[in-house]
């Protein structure tokens, strides 16, 4: 069996948004040589996920506004994770309903998606570099 592994550096300007990884991880599979196994990807920090889910921009704005009413990010003294100093516990709970991480099936040197699916990184505590993992393992 081989393995392949390959990071990304995110830097979304926002303090939140979505970016659709899906070219990336195509890249990164043809790069592997891979043509049968499993593909993950995660977010390798804990206010940012890795989900999978249609590239339609009314879907983007609906989870934004859904998640910000779940988790607003204010009032500050919402999150007692916010005592330590910092002003994201918002951006915690946000990763936690959305995913760390996705496994795709790799078919024949594809991903292989249901009609629709693409891959998303989730900032919800953006305008600083973050790192993703691809790891592909199979033959």
């Amino acid at each position: 069996m081989k393995s392949f592994h390959k990071e990304l550096w995110m830097n979304v300007p926002d303090r939140m948004g979505f970016v659709n990884i899906t070219r990336n991880v195509e890249q990164a599979l043809s790069e592997s040589g891979i043509s049968e196994g499993l593909c993950l990807v995660n977010a390798m920090h804990i206010t940012a996920s890795v989900f999978i889910n249609d590239d339609e921009p009314g879907l983007h704005s609906d989870y934004k506004r859904w998640l910000e009413e779940l988790a607003p990010h204010e009032p500050l003294s919402l999150y007692r994770h916010n005592l330590t100093g910092e002003d994201n516990g918002d951006a915690h709970h946000k990763r936690q309903i959305m995913g760390r991480e996705v496994v795709v099936a790799v078919t024949r040197g594809e991903l292989h998606f249901g009609p629709w699916e693409q891959i998303f990184y989730g900032e919800f505590d953006g305008r600083r570099r973050k790192r993703l993992l691809i790891k592909i393992i199979g033959e």
